[in-house]
C-alpha cells in the first residue's frame, strides 16, 4: 500500500492499481470539499464508506450514504463535499488509459490550487 497523501480537505492513499485501474481510499473533514473538475482519461465511481456526501456531478446534486455510490463519467464536471459532522470516507475506482493527478482540470478550488 502507498503512503497517506494529505490534502487540506483530507487525504488519500492508493489501495490498487493495475493497466486502466487505479483504487483509492478517501477522507474529506466535516465542512471541506475538493475542487469542481473534470479529467480527459478517466472515469470515476464513488463509494461511500462512512459519513454523509455532496456529490456534484454536471448539473445534478446528489446526497449520498454508507453504501451508496456514484458514477462519474469522463469529461463530467464533479465534486464531492462532507455535509456531515463525522469524517467522510469513499472508495474511489478510476478506470481509463491515464489515470495521474496531473489529469485534474480544477474549474474552482476553495484552497487556491488552480494553475
Amino acid at each position: 500500500m502507498s503512503v497517506v497523501e494529505l490534502r487540506p480537505w483530507g487525504s488519500y492513499q492508493v489501495l490498487a492499481e493495475g493497466e486502466g485501474y487505479k483504487v483509492k481510499r478517501v477522507t474529506v473533514h466535516p465542512a471541506h470539499r475538493l475542487s469542481l473538475q473534470y479529467h480527459h482519461r478517466r472515469s470515476e465511481h464513488w463509494v461511500i464508506v462512512s459519513g454523509e456526501a455532496e456529490v456534484t456531478r454536471d448539473a445534478e446534486r446528489i446526497r449520498l450514504h454508507p453504501n451508496e455510490s456514484v458514477h462519474i463519467p469522463r469529461g463530467s464536471r464533479h465534486r464531492i463535499g462532507n455535509c456531515g459532522t463525522t469524517l467522510l470516507v469513499f472508495i474511489e475506482v478510476q478506470c481509463g488509459d491515464y489515470l495521474e493527478e496531473d489529469d485534474i482540470v480544477r474549474l474552482q478550488d476553495d484552497y487556491h490550487r488552480m494553475k
